[in-house]
């Protein structure tokens, strides 16, 4: 081994395998020059007996930077998602060596979360993203089986009920934002994610037009969550159609593709100060109306979350004996049991059920001494009122 100086720099030169290296250390330092020769022949050695070269194992604030720039591809959303997971689990670990987590720093950190009243959900995507991190340092295999996600909840959704429908399609149609009703009846009524709804533009609408009015016509979702969802067919209502006619034609200039839902802002005009659609860009998608929802949940006195509009209108699927099979094409769902999820059958439509059970006669042993055998129709109320 040698090295020696050419200019301001120091080199280094040795043979290996037969083969003659000369390379400069890039520094003016002799001692430094003969450090980065043993280290060039040690990673040549390793090379050649195909030794792996040990990854530095970093914190784990620095572990979630270089995991999040790896997911440049991801869904916005999802990306969006992890990255509100990743604060909450840098101020538990951040100052941990990602190679010292344990099952039991997870269980602990599981424990911590649900006690500041976070959901379990939430806490399973926060474990899923540091599952994530660990995973591409090889560190997650030896501790899977022993972290067991937490049991979440399936049955928040629910259905609107028919009073609570009036008081939503009164108050919406009163909101400032003129989008609003619209976007509200063709949710409830196609059972559109919201998602799916911002994505619509004119060109995924088969309508039928007759003197200036839609009469019929059908959606096609251009672009889902799911694979099913995605390219499926939806008939409009009548109802939809005709928010649809009052919505669509405030916009001349839309071409096939324009959003149905397009980005504006909401101005006041005139003495009567009503609402005005201006600033239009047809070639992006409206934003949020989490603002607008919420003010009219305000003043209709309910309280729903909007994807609860999907639950509705499955419900309301059901209810008309729509078999599952066709609920789950029309609603894009992967699975049946992602059907029955959303499909709630409201009381008025299991209380026939109930009463079956009590027109039948029922076999039983004597209670209180009255036996309550052949208990059924008029015999019924005889029976209960002995029981008393």
């Amino acid at each position: 081994m040698s090295v020696y100086k050419r200019g301001d720099q120091w080199w280094y030169k040795f043979s290996f395998n037969g083969e003659y290296l000369r390379e400069s250390a890039k520094t003016d330092s002799k001692v430094v020059a003969r450090d980065a020769e043993r280290a060039r022949r040690r990673e040549l050695e390793q090379a050649f007996n195909r030794i792996p070269k040990r990854e530095r194992v970093p914190l784990l604030a620095r572990a979630a930077q270089v995991w999040l720039a790896g997911k440049a591809g991801l869904d916005p959303r999802s990306r969006v998602r992890y990255e509100q997971c990743i604060p909450h689990l840098l101020d538990v670990l951040g100052n941990r060596m990602t190679c010292d987590i344990d099952s039991n720093d997870i269980a602990e950190y599981q424990r911590k979360r649900l006690a500041d009243g976070v959901s379990t959900r939430t806490v399973n995507y926060e474990v899923g993203a540091l599952r994530g991190i660990l995973r591409q340092y090889g560190l997650w295999g030896p501790m899977a089986d022993r972290v067991k996600a937490l049991r979440e909840r399936h049955d928040v959704g629910r259905a609107v009920t028919s009073d609570d429908e009036s008081k939503l399609l009164r108050a919406a149609g009163q909101s400032r934002s003129p989008a609003l009703l619209p976007l509200l009846v063709l949710s409830m009524d196609t059972g559109m994610r919201a998602s799916e709804v911002q994505s619509l533009r004119r060109r995924d609408l088969r309508l039928t037009w007759e003197n200036g009015l839609i009469t019929g016509g059908e959606v096609v979702v251009p672009k889902s969550k799911t694979p099913a969802g995605t390219g499926r067919l939806i008939p409009l209502s009548r109802r939809a159609c005709a928010c649809l006619t009052m919505w669509l034609p405030q916009f001349p200039d839309a071409v096939p593709e324009t959003f149905v839902f397009p980005r504006h802002m909401i101005g006041m005009a005139g003495n009567k100060r009503e609402a005005r659609v201006w600033n239009v860009d047809l070639n992006r998608p409206m934003g949020t109306w989490r603002k607008a929802w919420l003010l009219t949940l305000k003043q209709a006195g309910v309280r729903y979350r909007w994807h609860d509009l999907r639950h509705t209108w499955a419900s309301w699927h059901v209810q008309q004996g729509t078999p599952l099979y066709a609920l789950q094409e029309l609603g894009g769902w992967e699975s049946p049991e992602m059907v029955r999820r959303y499909a709630h059958l409201s009381a008025e439509h299991l209380a026939p059920y109930a009463d079956r059970l009590c027109a039948m006669k029922v076999v039983s042993e004597p209670v209180n001494g009255t036996n309550l055998s052949q208990v059924a129709n008029d015999d019924e109320a005889s029976s209960l009122k002995s029981l008393s």
